[in-house]
């Protein structure tokens, strides 16, 4: 029996109300981007914003009304244990320091679990108002189109993306050689800055694969499931299964999961 059948609730019933907090949470961010801004660098090396803040404020609220047994976690406060099963993991700008200086990169990520399985993605670009949705089980869309992964079957034929840790410390140097050496095998490599929208674009076969590690459980809960959705690949770097916690991730089209494993993964083992 699939888990969606043992849910008390239809995890599609999750989607209208995401999407509302999503949208709601984007037209705090529009509201915000290009103005002037109130910053603070976080332990870690990564920024806040009062438009982080705020966005955060406009979906809690509205998942509140929605589900009041769900938990909450989420990147700007203490994670909220719930009366429930339940948890929402919500990243309200994924992509602040694009957000600071003015890059349109950044997004609105939010992801409903269940027993610790995710049941239900959100991920909304406020910018070209792109709404990317998943519910497990019912595929994946973008804007209420169906989307799937790429076709690229060759590494060589392929487009990747990734992302450097903000510390300046062992991690960026091993990242950095693992970025030179796909470099000469790839097509090409991006790094636009934001997580949850490098799997968005994965999912609907922009890019053909991602690799990424130092990542936290909202940056990646609601994507990893969009990519799965629309029929892609989702592990860690030994191409175990994934898990949100485990602070690394490798999100591919599935036709290259292995060759781009290989050349990954010798560069990113667990110290």
């Amino acid at each position: 029996m699939k888990l969606t059948e043992l849910l008390p609730f239809r995890a599609k019933s999750l989607e209208k109300p995401m999407i509302e907090a999503a949208h709601a949470a984007g037209k705090v961010l529009l509201a915000h981007f290009n103005r002037k801004l109130e910053i603070r660098e976080k332990k870690g090396a990564g920024l806040v914003t009062q438009a982080d803040l705020a966005a955060e404020k406009a979906i809690v609220t509205r998942l509140k009304k929605a589900r009041g047994d769900f938990g909450f976690l989420t990147e700007e406060a203490p994670e909220k244990h719930g009366k429930g099963k339940g948890r929402w993991i919500i990243d309200p700008l994924d992509g602040t320091t694009n957000f600071v200086h003015g890059f349109p990169m950044f997004c609105v990520s939010i992801a409903a679990e269940w027993e610790g399985q995710i049941v239900a993605g959100v991920i909304y670009h406020p910018i070209l108002k792109d709404t990317y949705t998943a519910v497990l089980g019912q595929g994946a869309f973008l804007n209420r189109k169906r989307i799937q992964v790429s076709p690229t079957s060759k590494l060589r034929d392929s487009l990747l993306t990734t992302g450097f840790t903000y510390r300046k410390n062992q991690w960026l140097r091993t990242e950095m050689d693992s970025f030179e050496r796909l470099s000469g095998i790839c097509r090409a490599i991006r790094r636009p800055g934001s997580a949850a929208l490098d799997l968005a674009y994965t999912a609907r076969g922009v890019f053909d694969g991602f690799w990424e590690r130092r990542l936290s459980p909202w940056d990646v809960a609601a994507g990893a499931l969009l990519v799965q959705e629309a029929g892609g690949k989702v592990t860690n770097f030994k191409g175990e299964p994934f898990d949100i916690n485990a602070r690394e991730i490798l999100a591919t089209n599935a036709s290259l999961h292995e060759e781009l494993k290989k050349t990954v993964a010798p560069e990113f083992c667990e110290i």
